[in-house]
Protein backbone atom coordinates (compact mmCIF):
# COMPACT_ATOMS: atom_id res chain seq x y z
CA UNK A 1 0.00 0.00 0.00
CA UNK A 2 1.32 3.44 -0.93
CA UNK A 3 2.03 6.11 1.62
CA UNK A 4 -0.28 9.12 1.84
CA UNK A 5 0.96 12.16 -0.06
CA UNK A 6 2.44 14.64 2.38
CA UNK A 7 0.37 17.77 2.91
CA UNK A 8 -2.67 16.45 1.04
CA UNK A 9 -5.85 14.81 2.34
CA UNK A 10 -6.25 11.04 2.36
CA UNK A 11 -9.19 8.68 2.52
CA UNK A 12 -10.27 7.20 5.84
CA UNK A 13 -8.91 3.73 6.51
CA UNK A 14 -11.59 1.04 6.39
CA UNK A 15 -11.13 -1.09 9.50
CA UNK A 16 -13.01 -3.16 12.06
CA UNK A 17 -16.68 -3.87 11.48
CA UNK A 18 -16.80 -1.84 8.26
CA UNK A 19 -14.00 -3.90 6.74
CA UNK A 20 -15.65 -7.14 7.87
CA UNK A 21 -18.88 -6.06 6.18
CA UNK A 22 -17.01 -5.25 2.98
CA UNK A 23 -15.29 -8.66 2.98
CA UNK A 24 -18.64 -10.40 3.54
CA UNK A 25 -20.20 -8.29 0.77
CA UNK A 26 -17.47 -9.24 -1.70
CA UNK A 27 -17.87 -12.93 -0.88
CA UNK A 28 -21.65 -12.82 -1.12
CA UNK A 29 -21.59 -10.88 -4.39
CA UNK A 30 -19.07 -13.34 -5.83
CA UNK A 31 -21.22 -16.35 -4.94
CA UNK A 32 -24.36 -14.67 -6.29
CA UNK A 33 -22.62 -13.68 -9.52
CA UNK A 34 -21.48 -17.27 -10.10
CA UNK A 35 -25.03 -18.46 -9.39
CA UNK A 36 -26.39 -15.99 -11.93
CA UNK A 37 -23.89 -17.06 -14.60
CA UNK A 38 -24.81 -20.71 -13.98
CA UNK A 39 -28.50 -19.83 -14.20
CA UNK A 40 -27.98 -17.97 -17.48
CA UNK A 41 -26.39 -21.04 -19.03
CA UNK A 42 -28.75 -23.67 -17.61
CA UNK A 43 -31.83 -21.61 -18.52
CA UNK A 44 -30.47 -20.85 -21.99
CA UNK A 45 -30.74 -17.10 -21.46
CA UNK A 46 -27.92 -16.43 -23.92
CA UNK A 47 -29.54 -18.32 -26.80
CA UNK A 48 -32.45 -16.01 -27.63
CA UNK A 49 -32.67 -13.33 -30.34
CA UNK A 50 -32.98 -10.71 -27.60
CA UNK A 51 -29.97 -11.88 -25.57
CA UNK A 52 -27.30 -9.69 -27.19
CA UNK A 53 -29.41 -6.49 -27.19
CA UNK A 54 -30.32 -7.06 -23.53
CA UNK A 55 -26.66 -7.57 -22.56
CA UNK A 56 -25.58 -4.48 -24.50
CA UNK A 57 -28.29 -2.21 -23.06
CA UNK A 58 -27.69 -3.47 -19.52
CA UNK A 59 -23.95 -2.82 -19.86
CA UNK A 60 -24.65 0.71 -21.08
CA UNK A 61 -27.08 1.20 -18.19
CA UNK A 62 -24.41 0.16 -15.69
CA UNK A 63 -21.97 2.67 -17.14
CA UNK A 64 -24.61 5.40 -17.15
CA UNK A 65 -25.54 4.72 -13.53
CA UNK A 66 -21.86 4.86 -12.54
CA UNK A 67 -21.74 8.30 -14.15
CA UNK A 68 -24.88 9.52 -12.43
CA UNK A 69 -23.65 8.36 -9.01
CA UNK A 70 -20.20 9.86 -9.63
CA UNK A 71 -21.68 13.17 -10.82
CA UNK A 72 -24.09 13.37 -7.87
CA UNK A 73 -21.35 12.73 -5.31
CA UNK A 74 -18.92 15.13 -7.02
CA UNK A 75 -21.38 17.93 -7.59
CA UNK A 76 -23.97 18.14 -4.82
CA UNK A 77 -24.28 17.97 -1.04
CA UNK A 78 -21.62 18.42 1.62
CA UNK A 79 -18.99 16.22 3.22
CA UNK A 80 -20.23 17.46 6.60
CA UNK A 81 -23.61 15.73 6.14
CA UNK A 82 -24.41 13.14 8.85
CA UNK A 83 -23.62 9.51 7.93
CA UNK A 84 -23.24 9.92 4.16
CA UNK A 85 -20.90 12.90 4.29
CA UNK A 86 -17.85 11.27 5.85
CA UNK A 87 -18.38 7.77 4.46
CA UNK A 88 -19.58 8.52 0.94
CA UNK A 89 -18.91 12.13 -0.08
CA UNK A 90 -15.53 12.84 1.49
CA UNK A 91 -13.70 10.24 -0.65
CA UNK A 92 -14.88 12.10 -3.75
CA UNK A 93 -13.60 15.41 -2.35
CA UNK A 94 -10.26 13.82 -1.50
CA UNK A 95 -10.04 12.23 -4.92
CA UNK A 96 -9.98 15.52 -6.83
CA UNK A 97 -7.50 17.18 -4.50
CA UNK A 98 -5.27 14.12 -4.24
CA UNK A 99 -6.06 11.59 -7.04
CA UNK A 100 -3.00 9.49 -6.23
CA UNK A 101 -4.51 8.66 -2.84
CA UNK A 102 -6.88 6.28 -4.65
CA UNK A 103 -3.92 4.00 -5.35
CA UNK A 104 -3.47 3.43 -1.60
CA UNK A 105 -6.78 1.58 -1.37
CA UNK A 106 -6.49 -2.21 -1.35
CA UNK A 107 -8.87 -4.57 -3.16
CA UNK A 108 -11.34 -4.84 -0.28
CA UNK A 109 -11.42 -1.10 0.42
CA UNK A 110 -11.76 -0.33 -3.28
CA UNK A 111 -14.54 -2.80 -4.13
CA UNK A 112 -16.46 -3.66 -0.97
CA UNK A 113 -19.06 -0.90 -1.11
CA UNK A 114 -19.95 -1.57 -4.75
CA UNK A 115 -20.33 -5.27 -3.98
CA UNK A 116 -22.71 -4.44 -1.13
CA UNK A 117 -24.90 -2.32 -3.41
CA UNK A 118 -25.05 -5.06 -6.04
CA UNK A 119 -26.18 -7.87 -3.73
CA UNK A 120 -29.91 -6.97 -3.94
CA UNK A 121 -29.66 -6.74 -7.73
CA UNK A 122 -28.03 -10.17 -8.00
CA UNK A 123 -30.64 -11.67 -5.65
CA UNK A 124 -33.44 -10.14 -7.74
CA UNK A 125 -31.90 -11.59 -10.91
CA UNK A 126 -32.22 -15.09 -9.46
CA UNK A 127 -35.77 -14.59 -8.19
CA UNK A 128 -37.57 -13.41 -11.33
CA UNK A 129 -39.90 -15.89 -13.03
CA UNK A 130 -38.57 -18.15 -15.80
CA UNK A 131 -40.61 -16.63 -18.64
CA UNK A 132 -39.50 -14.68 -21.69
CA UNK A 133 -39.87 -11.36 -19.89
CA UNK A 134 -38.47 -12.81 -16.67
CA UNK A 135 -35.52 -14.34 -18.47
CA UNK A 136 -34.71 -11.05 -20.18
CA UNK A 137 -35.00 -9.23 -16.85
CA UNK A 138 -32.77 -11.79 -15.15
CA UNK A 139 -30.13 -11.48 -17.87
CA UNK A 140 -30.32 -7.68 -17.75
CA UNK A 141 -29.92 -7.53 -13.96
CA UNK A 142 -27.05 -10.04 -13.97
CA UNK A 143 -25.26 -8.16 -16.76
CA UNK A 144 -25.80 -4.85 -14.98
CA UNK A 145 -24.12 -6.26 -11.87
CA UNK A 146 -21.35 -7.97 -13.83
CA UNK A 147 -20.39 -4.60 -15.31
CA UNK A 148 -21.04 -2.62 -12.12
CA UNK A 149 -19.12 -4.80 -9.67
CA UNK A 150 -15.62 -3.84 -10.86
CA UNK A 151 -16.47 -0.14 -11.32
CA UNK A 152 -14.11 1.12 -8.63
CA UNK A 153 -11.43 -1.33 -9.68
CA UNK A 154 -11.65 -0.12 -13.28
CA UNK A 155 -11.50 3.43 -11.95
CA UNK A 156 -8.40 2.63 -9.91
CA UNK A 157 -6.72 1.00 -12.92
CA UNK A 158 -7.37 4.21 -14.87
CA UNK A 159 -5.19 6.02 -12.33
CA UNK A 160 -2.31 3.56 -12.42
CA UNK A 161 0.71 4.72 -14.43
CA UNK A 162 1.45 1.07 -15.27
CA UNK A 163 -1.65 -1.11 -14.88
CA UNK A 164 -1.41 -4.89 -15.40
CA UNK A 165 -0.77 -5.90 -19.02
CA UNK A 166 -4.21 -7.46 -19.56
CA UNK A 167 -5.85 -4.31 -18.15
CA UNK A 168 -3.89 -2.06 -20.48
CA UNK A 169 -4.89 -4.31 -23.37
CA UNK A 170 -8.58 -3.84 -22.46
CA UNK A 171 -8.10 -0.08 -21.98
CA UNK A 172 -6.49 0.37 -25.40
CA UNK A 173 -9.37 -1.44 -27.08
CA UNK A 174 -12.04 0.61 -25.34
CA UNK A 175 -13.47 -2.33 -23.41
CA UNK A 176 -12.98 -0.52 -20.09
CA UNK A 177 -12.23 3.04 -18.99
CA UNK A 178 -8.78 4.07 -20.21
CA UNK A 179 -6.16 6.20 -18.51
CA UNK A 180 -6.33 8.78 -21.29
CA UNK A 181 -10.13 9.00 -21.33
CA UNK A 182 -10.37 9.41 -17.57
CA UNK A 183 -7.58 11.99 -17.37
CA UNK A 184 -9.86 14.64 -18.87
CA UNK A 185 -12.17 14.31 -15.86
CA UNK A 186 -9.39 15.49 -13.58
CA UNK A 187 -9.12 18.93 -15.11
CA UNK A 188 -11.08 21.69 -13.36
CA UNK A 189 -14.01 22.12 -13.13
CA UNK A 190 -14.25 18.30 -13.22
CA UNK A 191 -17.48 18.47 -15.19
CA UNK A 192 -17.05 15.79 -17.87
CA UNK A 193 -16.40 12.05 -18.29
CA UNK A 194 -18.15 10.94 -15.13
CA UNK A 195 -18.92 7.39 -16.31
CA UNK A 196 -16.33 5.00 -14.90
CA UNK A 197 -17.68 1.45 -15.25
CA UNK A 198 -16.63 1.19 -18.90
CA UNK A 199 -16.60 4.82 -20.03
CA UNK A 200 -18.72 3.96 -23.06
CA UNK A 201 -21.36 6.60 -22.32
CA UNK A 202 -18.99 9.52 -21.84
CA UNK A 203 -18.71 10.54 -25.48
CA UNK A 204 -22.42 10.82 -26.19
CA UNK A 205 -23.21 12.40 -22.81
CA UNK A 206 -20.60 15.06 -23.57
CA UNK A 207 -21.99 15.51 -27.08
CA UNK A 208 -25.45 16.38 -25.73
CA UNK A 209 -24.04 18.47 -22.86
CA UNK A 210 -25.94 16.18 -20.48
CA UNK A 211 -24.43 16.94 -17.08
CA UNK A 212 -24.07 20.73 -17.54
CA UNK A 213 -27.72 20.86 -18.64
CA UNK A 214 -28.76 18.92 -15.55
CA UNK A 215 -26.73 21.27 -13.35
CA UNK A 216 -28.29 24.37 -14.88
CA UNK A 217 -31.76 22.91 -14.40
CA UNK A 218 -31.12 22.06 -10.74
CA UNK A 219 -29.61 25.48 -10.09
CA UNK A 220 -32.62 27.16 -11.70
CA UNK A 221 -35.17 25.04 -9.81
CA UNK A 222 -33.48 24.57 -6.41
CA UNK A 223 -30.94 27.38 -6.32
CA UNK A 224 -28.07 24.98 -5.58
CA UNK A 225 -24.61 25.69 -6.96
CA UNK A 226 -22.69 22.74 -8.40
CA UNK A 227 -19.42 21.74 -6.76
CA UNK A 228 -19.59 24.49 -4.11
CA UNK A 229 -18.65 22.06 -1.35
CA UNK A 230 -15.86 20.62 -3.47
CA UNK A 231 -14.37 24.07 -4.04
CA UNK A 232 -14.53 24.82 -0.32
CA UNK A 233 -12.81 21.52 0.45
CA UNK A 234 -10.06 22.15 -2.11
CA UNK A 235 -9.36 25.61 -0.69
CA UNK A 236 -8.39 24.03 2.63
CA UNK A 237 -5.43 22.22 1.07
Amino acid sequence: MREATAGLPGHDAVVGLTRAIEIASLMAAGVLLVANVAHAFTAGLLLHWWSLPVVFVAALAADLVSGLVHWTADTWFSETMPVLGRRFLRPFRVHHVNPEDFLRRDFIDCNGDVAMLNIPILVAALMVADSTIGGAASLALATFSLVSLPTNQVHQWAHMPSPPAFVRWLQRRGAILSIEAHASHHHAPYAANYCIATGWCNRWLTAIDFFPRCERLITRVAGLQPRSDERAFAERW
